[in-house]
């Protein structure tokens, strides 16, 4: 059997990735190709705690009272998360051959820290930290960035139902869409292609679908 192929949609909240990771799996589907739609954080144990976390459900003591986690805490729990995710779903999945789409992976651990220093560049210890805490975690095959300018994205997450979470405060998606403009130079040794997510959602489709091809086909896969 040959492991299938993982692939990362990347962006900031209201960038399109959720739809664009649906529309791709919907894409292997109709070629009838396995394939996996997943993201994170998860809704398995650790996961449900983030999620608890982002929806300011559960808080930590501090000095002046109750209180969100440390960056440092945060990024632990995501990592942790992520490798329950690769254990129990992602890695079972490509080894059967099943092509896994998530939507976010450790790339968003990295670029939400270093948009939390604003305009300032990134510390290198702390890019360095969270290497370290990934490096158990598989390589994507190719990480899609969608790139959008802040003030659409805020309009998209404005037009949404459900409500905000704890990271979607308008001047940290500024700064963590710049973060992901040149977020490759964190991760130089992964395959990386950006999208412009401001056009129209059949147009990001295919150049998605375009990265996604020029991938399989230098894997010498014939599908169409």
């Amino acid at each position: 059997m040959i492991e299938g192929y993982f692939i990362v949609l990347e962006g900031i909240d209201g960038s399109g990735k959720s739809t664009q990771a649906e529309m791709l799996g919907r894409w292997h589907r109709d070629r009838g190709l396995p394939v996996l739609v997943t993201h994170e954080p998860t809704f398995g144990p650790i996961g449900s705690v983030i999620h608890q976390v982002l929806t300011n459900r559960l808080v930590v003591r501090g000095i002046t009272g109750p209180r969100f986690p440390a960056w440092t805490t945060m990024a632990l729990l995501f990592a942790a998360d992520r490798l329950d995710h690769l254990e129990s779903e992602i890695l079972p999945n490509l080894l059967d051959g099943v092509t896994v789409i998530s939507d976010r992976y450790y790339l968003s651990n990295i670029a939400y820290q270093c948009a939390s220093g604003s305009n300032s560049a990134p510390d290198p210890s702390a890019v360095q930290w969270l290497r370290t805490i990934n490096n158990k975690a598989r390589r994507p095959d190719l990480t899609i960035i969608l790139d959008v300018a802040p003030e659409s994205a805020a309009r998209r997450r404005d037009e949404r139902s459900s409500s905000a979470d704890a990271y979607e405060e308008n001047s940290l998606q500024e700064a963590l869409a710049e973060t992901y403009r040149r977020v490759e130079t964190l991760v130089p040794n992964d395959r990386v292609v950006h999208v412009d997510g401001s056009l129209d959602m059949q147009s990001v489709h295919n150049a998605v679908v375009e990265a996604v091809r020029a991938l399989r086909n230098g894997g010498n896969d014939t599908s169409h």
